[in-house]
């Protein structure tokens, strides 16, 4: 779980620089983006915990995005509605850290440091 481990510092490095960049609206292009990291950190918070690791690190970071981004109730409520999606889209799949759950944990890390970046890229300033 090493590789995993300096991973997840990156991608938290990475999802605090993706959204800090000064444009926020919801029309926004990199708004499916930051929906799907959302969704990708409920995703992690699950698994991540269900593998061992404690605390809310990924939790910790879907708070970050929202204090950053400071979105109005209804954007709020997306952002929070995918990172729940997310969450319970393996709850309902995994009772025990699997082969299979621990795959997942490598892939969702992969695209959301492939995606903060991209994010922070394209918009940031």
């Amino acid at each position: 779980m090493g590789r995993v481990t300096a991973a997840a510092i990156a991608l938290s490095a990475v999802v605090f620089t993706a959204a800090s960049f000064p444009a926020r609206a919801a029309d926004g292009p990199f708004e499916g983006g930051l929906l799907r990291l959302s969704e990708i950190l409920g995703s992690l918070h699950f698994l991540r915990n269900l593998c061992g690791e404690s605390g809310d690190t990924w939790r910790s970071e879907m708070e970050k995005l929202l204090a950053t981004e400071n979105p109005d109730a209804a954007r709020r409520a997306r952002f929070i509605a995918s990172f729940n999606r997310g969450y319970r889209s393996f709850e309902g799949t995994y009772t025990s850290c699997t082969a299979s759950a621990t795959e997942a944990i490598g892939r969702y890390m992969k695209e959301g440091e492939e995606l903060t970046r991209e994010i922070a890229t394209r918009y940031g300033s």
